[in-house]
């Protein structure tokens, strides 16, 4: 096993790094404070490629592959989680289904400038009472002259303020549960699709989190993703991607918290010497230090089974899980080694733990991915 970067990895990795610390962190704090979506950012990161980096290039993408995707997306969620995720959620959620099982005409028309950045992509599967339990949609979809109509309630959708596409989900066949479930394209300025309200929310303050109506909606036939009924499998197969993307952000938010609190503690003095020279201090610099690495290992590991076109079901489930509960434990520890620094708004460290917690939560929530986890290790061994 090799672990080094190729040459264009490590140049993705710089240019995403340069631009996270001259562009990006300069203005974290404000976009959080003012709950203000960064459109000049991500403008920015379409120009250099960013907005649909693992996309061909025939169809506007860059063409990079997922370790590049990793690279970049940790360096920009390390100075703004909240621009992180927005590229996140259009990169994997929006532009990997597209590609994977969308048309010829749906990837020229629709892949092509969310790839670009011309155009911003949501994915629409959470609803009131169907969070971790997606075969439980309420969103129905009865086929009528040349397409369907949709009608349901879309929860927690990101981007879902800005979104110009969306991908939903909706029950074409309700008594088939998962199997009868069916992806859509969606432009958001169809009639019938409304935003009801954008969530306050604690943390990732600067991209919006909506709910969503859709109220008799017409979408032609033609804007069917994939098979229809092969909505949970499109749904499932877009996770194991998006997993690797939240991955990527709660390493970049841990590691931030990390390069922090190191830097606090070696300038901050008591009892006459660096609070960094206390050994107790140090063994949790070691621990911290420790879970950021295997975070780091296990989302490259996820990020190259997916570019050898391997299945990464189990390493995307143990990626984001161990990202997000080291980002959590690392935030909440690096919050603690500022003492009652870390509480006020002066540093970045109080940010940092608010963004973190919503990495426990979407795109499968920890006790989603612990059971996702014990099925595919229980399938390695047999036993199921």
């Amino acid at each position: 096993m090799r672990f080094e970067l190729t040459d264009q990895q490590k140049m993705v990795e710089e240019t995403a790094r340069d631009f996270a610390k001259n562009e990006v962190a300069p203005r974290a704090k404000e976009i959080d404070e003012k709950k203000e979506f960064p459109v000049d950012l991500i403008k920015k990161l379409a120009e250099l490629g960013f907005m649909g980096m693992m996309v061909p290039v025939e169809y506007g993408g860059a063409g990079m592959d997922t370790v590049s995707y990793v690279l970049a997306l940790e360096n920009i969620s390390a100075a703004c989680a909240s621009t992180g995720v927005i590229m996140s959620v259009n990169n994997s959620l929006v532009c990997g289904p597209i590609e994977k099982f969308g048309t010829e005409e749906q990837k020229k028309k629709y892949l092509t400038p969310l790839a670009r950045g011309e155009k911003l992509g949501c994915f629409c599967l959470s609803e009131p009472e169907a969070g971790s339990d997606a075969a439980s949609q309420k969103t129905r979809a009865v086929k009528k002259d040349g397409g369907y109509i949709l009608n349901g309630v879309k929860n927690f959708i990101t981007n879902g303020i800005e979104a110009d596409v969306a991908i939903v989900f909706a029950m074409t066949e309700p008594e088939k549960r998962h199997r009868g479930i069916t992806a859509f394209i969606v432009e958001t300025d169809w009639k019938g699709f409304t935003i009801v309200k954008e969530e306050e929310k604690l943390g990732i303050r600067g991209s919006s989190t909506a709910q969503i109506a859709i109220e008799d909606l017409f979408v032609p036939e033609e804007n069917v993703l994939g098979n229809p009924g092969e909505g949970f499998k499109v749904a499932m197969n877009t996770l194991d991607g998006g997993r690797i993307g939240i991955a990527s952000q709660a390493l970049g938010i841990a590691r931030a918290a990390f390069e922090e609190a190191l830097e606090f503690v070696n300038e901050r003095r008591a009892f006459g010497q660096r609070v960094v020279d206390f050994q107790g201090i140090q063994w949790t610099i070691a621990d911290m230090s420790l879970r950021l690495e295997a975070s780091r290992l296990l989302t490259l590991k996820a990020a190259w089974y997916k570019d050898q076109g391997r299945r990464y079901t189990l390493e995307a489930a143990m990626a984001k899980l161990h990202a997000s509960e080291t980002a959590m434990w690392l935030t909440t520890k690096a919050l603690q080694l500022h003492g009652g620094y870390g509480y006020v708004k002066d540093y970045n460290v109080e940010r940092h733990f608010r963004d973190a917690k919503i990495t426990e939560i979407y795109e499968g929530t920890s006790e989603i991915q612990r059971l996702v986890i014990a099925r595919e290790t229980l399938k390695l061994y047999n036993y199921i």
